[in-house]
């Protein structure tokens, strides 16, 4: 019999209404922020593309997919607020996302030639990367639609050697193709230098009539060997398709490029089936948009994290794995869209236990994991593991517990174990980050370097070493005994100015769009489509059957 989540809501409460207002006003300024990088290079940009008689990036992806479908964009954030010296670089000049072309998921690369005329700067080159890394774990065929003037030579230092820089993308496709992951490249503009490498080296490719291919263009030609020749005579779809032989279809235009993509794709064969569990998908029994006004992200607020989930899962149904233990972490089975999965979250209200060491009651704070919730997440991510059911991380954690009663309970070791099993899951992983992620927490609750296959924020999150005012206190201590060994001594008016100082520079890097500009995060959600974000990812996931066998090594036991 399924568990049914029982809302406790008060919609006219004050602090329901208090929250709903707060985090539209955040929504707010969220989206008209994505509708200004969604512009890319302006206007003036994109009637210079469609006077060569060409389309922007986004109006190619439009087309490329499914009428009446929605491309689910990834990486939107990358690179804001950088580059300013040099104009900036909106979504780094690269669109990235999950779409449908004849009913199949595919992952799509469009560079922006509105944005530096498609140049790859240095966190364009790490976007398209995370892009294949995407397709690569979950087995997505990828669409690249070339339209780049190559690397943008001012900053080719970062661009070029390292290994998730720009020759990356290229081994990246071969890889790919080894794995008998289906690539296509439509070439509908420039494609010049090192990127040149990226069409030829996919299954097919396609190339739109004005558009060209070269290692070096025209004006290198000249310089380097002394040869004039034309763009057209040099690298075009004509000779391409007539001379060198290199593309597998001329296209006239946009048009015409767009759709022969279209049914190449539907010609294509049929991956294997996941092994994970799926059925018909349920709407949750509550409106998601209740969201808003549950969810708190003020640390002294509580707020019962059984709430949010009850507003994601399929019915609102959620058996929960050992309730009564471990509570400031929650566990147990739901679904999404149909698919299974394996819910670990935060609980963010304080919970009354009993002490294992004294059998007297005290309350666990809300957001702390505690040595009880350690011990039961490990276990119950080592019972995924064994079911084939996909994991689902939904943080807002301040971190692990401290102190001497904590430390005498193992709180070091039982944190290990949780750490050991989110690092050696096998089954897919994806992480929504609520509110805090702090420290230890953060890796516990599978942050990025513990390779979930998607990693998603709300306008909402925080996350770093230690919280804003926490870190300030720090740091100011340290820079106040720095300069008392120089002898100088701050005013409280001084000390005061430091520590804000310090504060808003830390609390900066804390907000969600940093961590997205540097592609720490795939986007941020609007909280109300969480549950449709999480099946985006949970059906790319599927795509990949292959599960390799748990190992976790020497667990501290």
């Amino acid at each position: 019999m399924s568990t049914l989540l029982e809302s406790r809501v008060r919609r006219n409460s004050p602090d329901f209404e208090q929250n709903t207002r707060s985090m539209v006003d955040l929504l707010t300024e969220i989206k008209n922020e994505e509708a200004r990088l969604q512009e890319g290079g302006g206007a003036k940009a994109a009637e210079a593309q469609h006077k060569k008689g060409r389309l922007t990036a986004r109006e190619r992806i439009a087309r490329l997919i499914d009428p009446k479908t929605e491309f689910f964009e990834l990486g939107i954030y990358a690179a804001y607020a950088m580059y300013q010296e040099w104009g900036g670089a909106p979504a780094a000049g690269t669109i990235t996302g999950l779409g449908r072309v004849a009913g199949r998921l595919v992952m799509i690369i469009a560079n922006d030639a509105t944005v530096k005329a498609g140049a790859f700067f240095p966190m364009t080159a790490k976007k398209v990367i995370r892009a294949q890394n995407i397709a690569i774990e979950n087995n997505v065929p990828a669409i690249y639609l070339v339209d780049s003037a190559g690397v943008f030579l001012p900053l080719q230092e970062d661009v070029f050697p390292d290994t998730d820089d720009f020759g990356r993308v290229f081994r990246n496709n071969a890889v790919m193709s080894a794995m008998g992951i289906p690539q296509i490249t439509a070439i509908m503009g420039m494609c010049v230098a090192g990127g040149a490498y990226l069409p030829v080296m996919c299954d097919h490719i396609l190339m739109t009539e004005g558009s060209g291919l070269f290692l070096a263009g025209p004006a290198l030609v000249q310089a380097a060997i002394g040869q004039r020749v034309s763009a057209e005579e040099l690298g075009g779809a004509k000779m391409h398709a007539q001379v060198s032989g290199t593309v597998d279809f001329r296209e006239a235009d946009d048009a015409a490029c767009l759709e022969r993509i279209r049914t190449l794709v539907s010609m294509a064969g049929h991956p294997a089936k996941a092994r994970f569990d799926h059925i018909a998908s349920k709407e949750p029994s509550y409106p998601a948009e209740e969201i808003y006004g549950i969810f708190s992200s003020d640390p002294a607020r509580q707020y019962d994290m059984r709430e949010i989930i009850a507003r994601i899962v399929d019915g609102s149904s959620f058996e929960e794995y050992r309730a009564e233990y471990g509570q400031t972490v929650l566990c147990g089975y739901a679904r999404i869209g149909g698919w299974a999965v394996g819910i670990v979250a935060n609980q963010k209200k304080n919970v009354p236990t009993i002490d294992p060491g004294t059998g007297q009651r005290r309350i666990e704070f809300g957001g702390v994991i505690y040595t009880e919730s350690a011990e039961k997440a490990a276990r119950f991510i080592l019972d995924c593991n064994q079911n084939l059911v996909p994991l689902v991380f939904l943080h807002d954690v301040n971190g692990f517990m401290v102190g001497k009663e904590a430390e005498w309970s193992g709180i070091i070791r039982a944190g290990a174990k949780m750490v050991n099993a989110v690092a050696n899951s096998v089954v897919p992983k994806i992480s929504v980050i609520l509110g805090g992620s702090f420290g230890a927490g953060h890796y516990a609750m599978c942050g990025k370097a513990y390779d979930p296959r998607f990693i998603f924020a709300w306008p909402t999150a925080r996350y770093a070493v230690m919280s804003g005012d926490s870190a300030a206190g720090t740091l100011v201590e340290i820079k106040v005994k720095q300069l008392q060994r120089e002898g100088k001594k701050l005013s409280a008016k001084e000390l005061d100015e430091l520590r804000e100082s310090v504060r808003t520079t830390y609390e900066r890097q804390m907000d969600p769009r940093y961590a997205a500009a540097r592609l720490w995060v795939d986007g941020i959600l609007d909280p109300a489509h969480t549950r449709e974000a999480l099946i985006w990812g949970l059906e790319a996931a599927a795509l990949n059957p292959e599960v390799r066998p748990l190992k976790t090594g020497v667990l501290q036991t």
